[in-house]
């Protein structure tokens, strides 16, 4: 009796656990979207491209970009990409780094996939053994919690130090120097620093409403 009800307290913390990591990544999934670029770039106070690309040149361009992370194209999709000159949209580095962040957005896909599954099964083990709900409703409030205390976190360096914060993202997922261009690179003129920080908010914002909305949805059931 005790050892299954530690097991269950186990998968009580796995689901706490679990929330966090699943709400983030459906965030970022969402932001990957060409709806978030055209919106992004139609915002007050975005910065113009130095070199020359209009509002219409950023929305053609950033949409095969974003669309390559999520579709089941290789990177021939974006080196066919040119513009009216013949000139490649973008150079070989940048095709390279195209390459990599898609395999990072790939995995995170399947990681958020699994832990969808892994969710579900744990649910359904709790409720076999006959858990009452009020358990599955505390840990999903709590993983609603750790997320607030992790998005705030995230929002407090973008918001003293987002440099730092976007530098050390990159060393993380990429290897050194792969991830950085010249402001005449395509990328950084399809995303500038400004679209990133945005990003970062977009996914922080969403992600806190998410995690308060599940604190009320399980304050409100364990009321009743």
């Amino acid at each position: 009796m005790k050892i299954r009800s530690k097991c269950l307290k186990i998968l009580g913390w796995c689901i706490t656990l679990l929330v966090p990591i699943i709400i983030i990544m459906i965030s970022i999934r969402l932001l990957i979207s060409p709806s978030f670029a055209q919106v992004e770039y139609r915002l007050p106070g975005f910065p113009e491209d130095p070199f020359g690309f209009t509002l219409e040149d950023r929305i053609e361009w950033s949409r095969p970009s974003i669309n390559y992370l999520v579709n089941t194209q290789d990177i021939q999709y974006l080196k066919a990409l040119q513009f009216e000159s013949g000139e490649q949209i973008f150079n070989d580095r940048e095709l390279s780094h195209m390459q990599d962040v898609k395999g990072v957005v790939t995995g995170m896909r399947i990681a958020l996939v699994s832990a969808l599954v892994l969710l579900v099964v744990i649910n359904f083990v709790v409720k076999k053994k006959g858990k009452r709900a009020t358990s599955l409703l505390f840990a999903y409030r709590r993983g609603g919690w750790g997320l607030i205390g992790i998005i705030l976190t995230i929002l407090i360096f973008v918001t003293l130090n987002f440099h730092q914060l976007f530098t050390r993202f990159h060393q993380i997922f990429f290897e050194s120097g792969s991830w950085q261009f010249y402001t005449s690179d395509t990328l950084i003129r399809l995303f500038p620093t400004r679209f990133w920080q945005d990003a970062f908010i977009f996914v922080g914002v969403l992600s806190l409403i998410l995690g308060v909305t599940i604190i009320i949805i399980c304050n409100k059931r364990l009321k009743t």
